[in-house]
């Protein structure tokens, strides 16, 4: 039995992280993969929870050995998806949600081609810029170059498997867990998960 991996990328602002939250609370037949990162933690970050806090040598150490199933420098800062750590869970019969940007999403297809991914867009620019300023942590000059930076990942659209806008957090949460649902009730899926059930069901009397 094999679990089946979720890619959710999106453009900063629309809202992913709050949709994956909420789609977390409300399944719990799937788990978060969590990052390692050589940034600092911020206040109220718990190490093992929002991320694995390493060293910079010690995330290069791990990027040689081929631990990282997805790595990228952000910012001056690396952040890596621990590949052995993925194949364990997957291999149990866990669903894993990645929760990472579009590069990242590129690399771990090249190596995990039967992923599903998920991109989350805007309603609109204009609504993804109110997004961004109603945080009130960056300046207009970085809230610019957010946006422009929106819209570069935003051109990556077209790589991924279901697309859902983010206009009402409800609706896009219920579209979110139907793709979720729909992707466990595959042929592939069931087959393996039930493998017993099907097996009886077919035998002759």
């Amino acid at each position: 039995m094999s679990g089946i991996l979720f890619i959710v990328s999106a453009p900063s602002g629309a809202g992913k992280t709050s949709l994956v939250s909420a789609l977390l609370k409300s399944n719990r037949q799937i788990a978060l993969s969590i990052s390692y990162t050589t940034r600092a933690p911020r206040p109220g970050e718990t190490n093992g929870k929002e991320y694995h806090f390493v060293g910079r040598d010690m995330f290069l150490e791990m990027a040689k050995n081929g631990d990282f199933l997805e790595s990228a420098e952000v910012y001056g800062n690396f952040y890596g998806t621990s590949q052995p750590w993925i194949e364990k869970q997957l291999a149990d019969g866990r669903d894993i949600l990645l929760e990472i940007d579009w590069q990242g999403a590129a690399q771990v297809r090249k190596l995990m081609p039967h992923a599903l991914s998920i991109f989350i867009l805007p309603p609109s620019l204009a609504a993804l810029e109110t997004r961004l300023k109603g945080r009130g942590q960056d300046s207009e000059e970085v809230i610019a170059r957010r946006l422009q930076a929106a819209q570069e990942d935003i051109s990556h659209v077209a790589e991924f498997d279901y697309v859902i806008i983010n206009d009402k957090l409800d609706e896009a949460l219920q579209q979110l867990a139907a793709v979720i649902t729909a992707a466990g009730l595959r042929r592939d899926s069931q087959l393996s998960r039930h493998a017993n059930l099907i097996n009886q069901l077919q035998k002759q009397e």
